[in-house]
């Protein structure tokens, strides 16, 4: 092997992936909108939910309630007739409906338990699910603070002091942004390599490259470390420039290491993308080849749902992907500020994973050339 023609052959790669403008536009959406949009476009926490209000005890308790209802997370309730809740409800005008009975504060300050029907609209299930939550602590928290004007209240036995760590105000946005970049990752390896080979055969040039002095090995070796290179430089780019400055979300660790780790994942995926290229024959049967590995890559690498919480078969099986460790090094060194003293362990595992799938991947483009010729 000579390292020259792994360079040029490299260099080759940038040129043909500089004329490919839809590659292009997919690196640079990637890692800029599609990061800012996962973080931003369906927080978790309620924003602006419409809610109207049936007060049918007309009492300063009822009152109180309806005023704890404000924006940012409700818009200012409406007041409305029983006749009308139904109505407004079938019509999607308004994603809650809390009806609070005659006689409630009486029978609040009699010691009974009254019930108030809390109507939301399912179909907004995000908005639902979440703000079901919110208004049940809100009710209980200002019928509480009003019955404590009027007799003391028996505190609790126990006193829970919740600390949050890692993300103390718990923003969503902290976590999807890393994650959308860690997914982002795994997907532009695999397509720009794969892609990269499957544009070789369709635009003819592999013919060029079996009467060139070049090995197999130094084909893959420079679609290896170009589109690694590509894909290293955006995933940096994205870190800094995205989530740090645009998003405001803080990396704990050292972005050094978790580039390391990145680079020796890049290694494990850009191989596999070029397996996946030598088994299609075109364009779309790469494409859904990609959407039959990538989905079970990211969705059970423990990225969305904790490992944990999957079948142990899943959980041993998911170990032989490169994505497992990869997510797990990643959430250590930039959610947690994990050194190398505690994630060696994945960047071994990553290393070896890749060198297999590297020598597997090598071993079918040989095929495949040697069928070419």
């Amino acid at each position: 092997m000579r390292a020259a023609n792994v360079f040029n052959l490299g260099i080759k790669e940038f040129r043909s992936l500089l004329r490919d403008p839809i590659m292009l536009v997919l690196i640079v959406y990637s890692f800029t909108l599609s990061i800012y949009t996962a973080a931003t476009a369906m927080p978790e926490s309620l924003n602006r939910a419409t809610i109207a209000i049936v007060d049918e005890d007309h009492s300063p308790l009822s009152a109180r309630i309806a005023d704890a209802f404000y924006p940012p997370y409700f818009l200012k309730p409406e007041l409305i007739t029983p006749a009308q809740m139904d109505a407004r409800m079938d019509a999607g005008i308004v994603t809650f409906a809390l009806d609070i009975p005659p006689n409630f504060q009486r029978d609040v300050l009699a010691g009974r338990q009254p019930a108030i029907q809390l109507n939301a609209d399912a179909t907004r299930m995000t908005q639902a699910f979440t703000g079901t939550g919110y208004i049940q602590n809100i009710v209980l928290g200002e019928v509480d603070a009003f019955v404590k004007r009027y007799r003391d209240s028996q505190a609790t036995p126990v006193d829970l002091a919740l600390r949050s760590r890692f993300n103390p105000q718990l923003d969503k946005t902290w976590f999807s942004s890393v994650m959308q970049v860690i997914n982002n990752i795994t997907l532009l390896a695999i397509v720009l390599t794969g892609a990269a080979l499957i544009r070789e055969r369709e635009h003819g040039t592999v013919e060029h490259l079996l009467v060139m002095p070049v090995t197999p090995l130094e084909i893959m070796l420079s679609k290896v470390w170009s589109m690694g290179i590509v894909v290293l430089t955006a995933s940096a780019f994205a870190l800094v420039a995205v989530v740090q400055w645009l998003l405001a979300v803080p990396i704990q660790g050292s972005l050094g290491l978790f580039l390391l780790g990145t680079a020796l994942h890049l290694f494990a995926t850009t191989s596999m993308g070029i397996f996946l290229g030598t088994i299609a024959r075109s364009m779309p049967q790469f494409g859904l080849l990609l959407i039959m590995v990538l989905l079970p890559l990211q969705l059970l690498s423990g990225g969305m749902t904790p490992r944990e919480s999957m079948p142990e078969l899943v959980q041993h099986i998911m170990l032989a992907a490169p994505t497992t460790h990869f997510v797990m090094l990643a959430q250590g060194v930039l959610y947690r500020g994990a050194g190398l003293d505690i994630v060696w362990p994945q960047l071994v595992a990553i290393g070896v994973i890749g060198g297999v799938l590297f020598a597997l991947s090598l071993a079918r483009f040989r095929r495949t050339i040697a069928t070419m010729a």
